[in-house]
């Protein structure tokens, strides 16, 4: 792609309204350093120096689409607790709208905690409850989206398998958007099989689509288009679900698109330093749904999704991109 397309996508991105409906939950970061081990068990003690919070999950597929267009919508369960106000309060400063989270007693905000001391994730502390969503507040969450389905152009299904995405609910949402032909994708979680009808694409990760095909990974070949299980895979998902695309991230092998009818489309990876890799997936997913609403092609949306994580692995912690950090790799790796 030269620079006057990516442009212009860029531009009619700008105008585009989108939702994510998945597992929303609170990231939080604990900086400090190491200077000795701890008396108490051969562990190190992290001496704290700051403290972070950001939206995670679902939460953060939302916030790297804020930075590239007009209107970002959230749907998904918090608790009734001060962790859920925080979030809020932090989609809110990044300009996402909330309407569509539902607050209920039954789970709580779900929340992740890292501590990080010289550049290296020491430990991360989960709090979440997994329990099923009952059917009074999903029948509340469907109710809100399709509220809020009128006014976007794609929709987007981010599942990290904490039970908000049963299949129930995610046939009754695409049976309502699907009619008006928005863009809709979904990244899965093989933890929680889904069965993802009249979806535009679905991104899994090498090791999920292995998973979601039943078969076991037995490592990756140099050239992901001379890797035959790999290729093996992409066709077979693409039948299971009778899905026109499939796009797998393959971590320092780049993206591979599977388009029904075409030969496979490997990118290489567009990363040039690889500090965190947590929230890649929700990058490649946000930006690859948005350049699709834009009226880029399958391949230039997969080349488009692939510099945007290949900027957010050189950040460390829930990092996102801006338009200008897109373009600059754009032109470093022209």
């Amino acid at each position: 792609m030269n620079l006057q397309r990516i442009q212009h996508l860029l531009e009619q991105a700008d105008k585009q309204r989108l939702l994510v409906i998945g597992d929303v939950m609170l990231d939080e970061f604990v900086w400090g350093k190491v200077s000795r081990i701890s008396p108490e068990a051969p562990v190190p003690v992290v001496e704290v120096q700051s403290e972070s919070s950001y939206p995670g999950g679902a939460a953060n597929v939302a916030r790297n689409l804020r930075p590239f267009c007009k209107s970002v919508q959230i749907s998904g369960v918090v608790g009734c607790d001060s962790y859920a106000t925080r979030l809020k309060m932090l989609l809110g400063e990044e300009g996402i709208a909330t309407d569509g989270l539902i607050e209920t007693p039954e789970m709580p905000t779900i929340v992740k905690t890292r501590i990080i001391a010289r550049q290296q994730q020491v430990v991360r502390v989960d709090r979440e409850r997994r329990v099923a969503v009952s059917a009074s507040t999903l029948d509340a969450a469907c109710a809100r989206v399709a509220e809020l389905l009128p006014g976007v152009d794609g929709v987007i299904f981010e599942d990290y398998g904490k039970g908000f995405l049963s299949q129930d609910f995610v046939d009754r949402v695409s049976d309502l958007a699907i009619p008006s032909h928005k863009i809709i994708t979904a990244d899965p979680n093989p933890g929680n099989p889904l069965h993802w009808k009249g979806i535009t694409t679905l991104k899994p990760n090498r090791s999920e689509a292995f998973a979601m095909a039943g078969r076991t990974d037995r490592g990756a070949a140099e050239d992901p288009l001379a890797d035959a299980p790999l290729l093996e895979i992409g066709q077979s998902l693409l039948e299971k679900f009778r899905i026109p695309s499939l796009l797998v991230t393959l971590g320092e092998h780049g993206i591979i698109l599977f388009d029904r009818g075409q030969p496979p489309y490997h990118t290489p990876t567009r990363a040039q330093e690889v500090f965190d890799v947590s929230g890649a997936g929700d990058t490649t997913i946000a930006l690859f749904t948005l350049a699709l609403c834009a009226g880029a092609t399958l391949q230039e949306a997969a080349e488009i999704a692939n510099h945007a994580a290949g900027v957010v692995v050189g950040k460390l912690g829930t990092a996102t991109l801006n338009s200008t950090e897109l373009i600059e790799s754009f032109q470093n790796h022209a």
